[in-house]
């Protein structure tokens, strides 16, 4: 078992997929993300977010609403492929995307025929060669049709919302689905080509045992994902109003939550997952398992990635661009967005300056949390050196000169580790959730 220091996980902490966290965001001039689309240079990457779903899951922390009304989707539809034209015209001409990302929401909420419509504009728009595509799915709504798209896109990666398989579990969180349909999806979607496929599988879920974890990930690992990220769940009910509806008395313990993530990362490790940083695993041979032994493993707004471009665009309400010196992210609500893109404008609305100590600084996070070290001293100061006395004196990390390591017992301590190295500000209790 991994030590427990519940005084030091008391600090909610951001997951670090950018820094600065989108926390610090603010107002945005659509001119200056039209700067960056202008100056790119070297390789780009696309996201796509499809912010609707056929049914809303209670726990979702996610920008999406519900499907409803088709004329809702086609508006949408044509304002992203609005917006996709316009920024294509503003990358120059030798911009090279070597991969497109469909999130969500759940992209699935759309019909085959105008997902492939959409991807037939991305190809038209952009530069798009030995382009490697993935997709978010939700197996509720997967069908045959879908994955006849999948195959003749050519989509080698997906992520399958599965969660739980323990019924009473899915039934608070508002995702009902049984085993034998996640069963058919993991076949439909093998069947049609996609060779890295990644389970989303949660702990801390309200009357979840560590029994319930246990027989989630036995099914998880007999279903042969390659890749499996295990979230612990962030009841957030102040920020994420339909988590009103879970019970939050029934939410296991930070004791138990501890124990349940030590339990799947046992699990999986033993399986022969490699464990990439404290909450992802994939196993030897997935691209992204190839990275982290490469020490080629990058973080982003998707999470842990093998992704190198520099530069990543999002389409779409809420998505998110990043660039060496940029962040930028979409107008969340959906009919804003569409009415901004519908008056020829830029969906830009908030986002940050990245600093030249932001830049290295956000160089430490991610070096941290993808390979388990960095080198602290452009920013080593007594403050800092405070600041992790705690974690040096119960050995949790070590510190080599500049070089700090998250030894293998600190791993579950990691984002708090990481946290200490922004330079932001205190982080707030009502923006972020637990460590583990």
């Amino acid at each position: 078992m991994w030590p427990y220091h519940p005084d030091l996980l008391e600090t909610p902490v951001p997951r670090y997929t950018s820094y600065p966290t989108a926390a610090e965001f603010g107002p945005m001039p659509a001119a200056r993300y039209a700067q960056a689309l202008e100056g790119a240079q070297g390789d780009v990457s696309l996201y796509v977010h499809i912010p609707f779903c056929e049914q809303i899951c209670f726990y979702c922390a996610c920008n999406t609403g519900k499907a409803g009304k088709r004329q809702r989707l086609d508006a949408y539809l044509e304002a992203l492929e609005d917006e996709i034209e316009r920024v294509s015209d503003m990358l120059p001409v030798d911009a090279k995307v070597r991969r497109v990302a469909f999130g969500g929401g759940s992209p699935n909420a759309l019909e085959p025929g105008q997902f492939l419509r959409l991807v037939d504009r991305l190809v038209s728009s952009f530069a798009i060669e030995r382009t490697v595509f993935s997709i978010e799915l939700d197996p509720r709504t997967f069908s045959p049709e879908w994955a006849e798209a999948i195959g003749s896109v050519g989509i080698e990666r997906a992520s399958l919302g599965v969660q739980t398989f323990a019924p009473r579990c899915q039934a608070a969180i508002g995702r009902v689905q049984s085993g034998a349909l996640i069963e058919r999806t993991v076949d439909l979607l093998r069947r049609h080509g996609v060779s890295s496929l990644n389970f989303d599988l949660m702990y801390g879920l309200p009357g979840q045992s560590h029994d319930d974890l246990r027989d989630s990930l036995t099914r998880s690992v007999d279903l042969g994902p390659d890749r499996i990220a295990l979230f612990g769940y962030a009841h957030v009910p102040h920020l994420v109003p339909r988590q009103r509806v879970i019970d939050a008395s029934a939410l296991p313990g930070q004791a138990e939550r501890f124990g349940m993530a030590w339990l799947g990362h046992e699990m999986l490790t033993g399986q022969g997952y490699d464990a990439i940083g404290f909450d992802h695993f994939a196993k030897p041979g997935d691209p992204v398992a190839d990275a982290c032994a490469k020490d080629a493993l990058r973080r982003n707004f998707q999470g842990f990635t093998d992704d190198s471009a520099g530069i990543v665009i999002g389409f779409g309400g809420s998505a998110v661009s990043s660039f060496s010196d940029l962040l930028v992210q979409n107008e969340k609500n959906s009919g804003r967005y569409r009415m901004l893109v519908g008056q020829g404008r830029l969906a830009t609305m908030t986002g940050v300056v990245r600093s030249v100590e932001d830049q290295i600084r956000g160089r430490m996070i991610e070096q941290l949390l993808c390979r388990g070290a960095t080198d602290i001293g452009p920013i080593a100061d007594d403050m800092l050196s405070d600041a992790l006395v705690p974690f040096l004196d119960r050995g949790l990390v070590a510190l080599n000169d500049d070089l700090l390591t998250v030894v293998p017992d600190g791993l579950p301590y990691a984002r708090l580790v990481c946290a200490l190295l922004d330079g932001h500000r205190p982080q707030s209790a009502r923006r972020f959730s637990s460590a583990v």
